[in-house]
Order: structure tokens, then C-alpha cells, then sequence
């Protein structure tokens, strides 16, 4: 009997892990582990019980809940694993406590950047094989699967798709980074990646400086709560800062003769989940100028002055030029930090704008009309969770147990096996 595919995508700020076939993950958690302060085993109050600290931990949200009693750290700095002990500790509390599955019944499909080392793969191989003795174990590309995610979702009319139709742009953004990725036949054109160390975290942090430069009184103890809250809630994309500026500012009177502020602004309540007390917040510039990061990074880093558009531009141009249009054509988003509204449209309008500044300086040098490219940014349904929906397509898929390296043969060949994923079997 064959159990569904585990699909686990751990992300610099979360881990989406459930099973294959879903829409949505069953789980998501913070990508943390809360290690015991404690270095012998102690004793628990007055009777002979011990408490082992190699087992006292916790992951994800339950770590931080647990911060004044043991050390809490993340285990992935801008995609990569930087702590490998922690990562397998993180994995066995997902496994038996969260997903309460039998690692050996069951095929995994773990999910890694695009330039991640082949050594690394063979750590992640090893670990789930020798330590959890999966049955079978797949590494996929993140910008490879969101880009399967994006022919296989539920908006899709594809009815087959082959290695050729994996072609596009990925722009993948969540808590930590953003990378930019352009993929060609199913595989990252590696020279062209291009990384942004700018990302949703530092939006929530922006958000969070402006409001109290506003003079709004948020208490310390939820600040980044009720920013990412407010980002999440009423952030959106403009089409022009200083216009937008000026809606906000504009007033009205109402027939009482009191001065009313513009509808732009909204009100945030929260409530602390620690000591029950509420907060009103006015929200106001910072519904565009978190997102606006995107477009003019200076707001928060002063030493990254590349909008968004630019970056996907250079990154396409620096792809082989048979392969251009193709990426132009199929732009997809990825990660939450994407989600914004009309995030996709202001990118895709200033893309464009490149692309046609450009075919106009050639017609003038040459004399030629090229045939135009259609720039296409797509959302989807499934954008938040683009790469671990990927996954849960592929694991679910009939030709799934041909890529999928077994148990067996790992046992016969060793790690270096996991060093090549393909999407697609031979001659598919």
C-alpha cells in the first residue's frame, strides 16, 4: 500500500509541511527550534525523574512561546541551512508530533534553493535515510516547483505538460529574501540568479518604525505582531507615491463643520494574546510605503538602490538569448511577500516599460521592427504556498515513483544519488 507523499518546504522564516494531493499545507511554523539552557540532565522537583535536555526542545511557534525558559534561534539564514544538528531535530519533532506519520511508509519530497550544494543534498539525503529510514526521498528546486505549481494548479487548463513547458521567471519572496530565477527546460539558469537582500520581514519592520513615528502607541511586547498584521491586512501596491501622498492628505468636511481625515486611513484593533488588553491603531502611509520597498528599496536600505523590475530585467537579459522571450512571457510570483494588491500589475507595467524602451533604441539603430514581447506576470490561488503546492502536485503525480530515489537504492549507491532531481523520468 503506498501512503501519501510528505511534502515539507522549510522557508528562511516558515516550514509548510503536510501531505501530498492537499491544496494547502497541513502545518505552517516558523522555520525555529527553542534548545533547553540546561547541559546535564535535571532533576524534575523533588522525585528520581530526570529530564534529558537532548529531547527538551520545541519548533515553530511552540519555541518561541517557550523563549524565557530556552535559547531560540532560526535554523536558515537566506535559504540556506546553516545548522544542520538543529534542521534534524526540527524534522523529527515535524515528523512524529506534527505530521504523526511512520517515516519508513512513507516517499518525502524536501524542497531546497536553486543554488544549493550538492554536498548539502547529500546531508539532507543521509539524514532522512539513515536517521528516519524514509522510503524514498526527492530534493526539488523551489523555483521549479512553483513553476509546476503554476502549470498544475487548480487554474490551469494544461491537461499534460513535458520539461519544456517548465520555463519562466520566478519571483519567489517570503519572510527572509528575494530571489529572482530564471528556469529553462526545468533547470535554474544558476549565472543569473539574482538574490535581494530585501524581504517581507524588513516591509513588517518598516511598518512597524513608521507607525511609531506617527506617534501610534503599540506595546513592545506585540510590535511585530501587530505590524505584520497591518501588512498583511491593508497593504497594496500604488501606481504613483507622490499621488498617493496627496489622497491621503486630502481632507473633507462633514456637515457638522468637523475636518475629516481621508477614508484611506483604517483602523487596526488588536488584542494581546498575553494580557488580553486591546489596541487601536490609525493606519495610514504605511499601506503603500511597506510595499513600495519593492519598487524604491532605498526606503530601507540605503545601500540597494535596484527596484524589483530592474533586477528581473537584468536577470532575463543575462539569460542566453534563445531563452528570453519565454521568461518574459511567464513571470510567476511566489511567497507571501508577493500577495500584495496590484503588487503584479505595477511589475508587470514597468517591466514592460524596459523591454519597450529597449525594442525602440534597437528599431532606431537598425532600422528593424522585432516582433514585440508580451510582458505576463501571473498570480494564482496558490501563490502563497506556490512551492510546497508544486511539491504536493508532484508527489501525487502517477510518474512520482519513478524520480523518487528509493530506500534501496540509496542503500546500494550512497547519498550522491539525491544529487540530481529531475522533474520529469527519462524520455518523459
Amino acid at each position: 500500500m503506498n501512503l501519501a507523499t510528505v511534502v515539507i518546504d522549510n522557508g528562511t522564516g516558515y516550514t509548510k509541511m503536510g501531505y501530498a494531493g492537499n491544496m494547502e499545507p497541513s502545518y505552517l511554523i516558523p522555520t525555529a527550534i527553542a534548545d533547553s539552557r540546561q547541559k546535564g540532565a535535571t532533576k524534575v522537583s523533588n522525585q528520581t525523574e530526570f529530564k534529558n535536555p537532548e529531547l527538551d526542545f520545541y519548533i515553530g511557534d511552540e519555541a518561541y512561546a517557550h523563549q524565557k525558559t530556552h535559547d531560540v534561534k532560526t535554523i536558515i539564514r537566506s535559504g540556506q541551512i546553516e545548522d544542520w544538528e538543529a534542521m534534524e531535530k526540527f524534522w523529527h519533532r515535524a515528523i512524529y508530533s506534527y505530521l504523526r506519520c511512520e517515516p519508513e511508509e512513507h516517499r518525502f519530497i524536501l524542497t531546497e534553493p536553486p543554488m544549493n550544494t550538492p554536498e548539502n543534498r547529500e546531508q539532507m539525503a543521509e539524514i532522512m535515510f539513515e536517521t528516519f529510514n524514509v522510503k524514498g526521498l526527492f530534493i526539488g528546486v523551489q523555483a521549479t516547483l512553483a513553476l509546476y505549481a503554476q502549470l498544475c494548479g487548480p487554474e490551469s487548463t494544461n491537461k499534460s505538460i513535458s520539461q519544456a513547458d517548465l520555463s519562466g521567471t520566478v519571483i519567489d519572496s517570503g519572510d527572509g529574501v528575494t530571489h529572482v530565477f530564471p528556469v529553462s527546460d526545468g533547470f535554474v539558469i544558476g549565472s543569473c540568479v539574482r538574490h535581494i537582500p530585501l524581504a517581507g520581514r524588513d516591509i513588517t519592520k518598516f511598518i512597524l518604525q513608521h507607525l511609531r513615528d506617527r506617534g501610534e502607541k503599540i506595546p513592545s511586547d506585540d510590535a511585530l505582531d501587530i505590524a505584520q498584521k497591518v501588512k498583511e491586512r491593508y497593504g497594496y501596491v500604488c501606481k504613483d507615491v507622490v499621488k498617493e501622498y496627496q489622497k491621503f492628505d486630502k481632507k473633507t468636511v462633514d456637515e457638522s463643520g468637523r475636518v475629516q481625515q481621508s477614508n484611506k486611513f483604517k483602523k487596526y484593533t488588536h488584542k494581546s494574546a498575553v494580557t488580553g488588553e486591546t489596541t487601536e491603531i490609525d493606519v495610514g502611509y504605511e499601506r503603500f510605503l511597506g510595499p513600495e520597498m519593492f519598487f524604491h528599496p532605498e526606503f530601507i536600505h540605503q545601500d540597494w538602490r535596484s527596484p524589483l523590475d530592474e533586477i528581473v530585467d537584468n536577470a532575463i537579459q543575462s539569460s542566453p538569448i534563445d531563452t528570453r522571450r519565454k521568461l518574459y512571457e511567464n513571470i510567476v510570483l511566489s511567497g507571501g511577500s508577493t500577495l500584495f494588491t496590484d503588487f503584479d500589475n505595477r511589475l508587470k507595467k514597468q517591466i514592460q516599460e524596459r523591454v519597450d524602451d529597449r525594442f525602440k533604441q534597437y528599431q532606431q539603430l537598425t532600422g528593424q521592427a522585432p516582433k514585440p514581447i508580451n510582458v505576463n506576470v501571473s498570480q494564482n490561488m496558490v501563490q502563497r504556498y506556490a512551492v510546497w503546492f508544486g511539491g504536493s502536485v508532484l508527489g501525487s503525480s502517477d510518474h512520482f515513483p519513478k524520480i523518487c530515489h528509493s530506500r534501496e537504492d540509496y542503500m546500494e549507491r550512497g547519498p550522491s544519488i539525491c544529487r540530481h532531481n529531475p522533474v520529469f523520468p527519462a524520455g518523459f
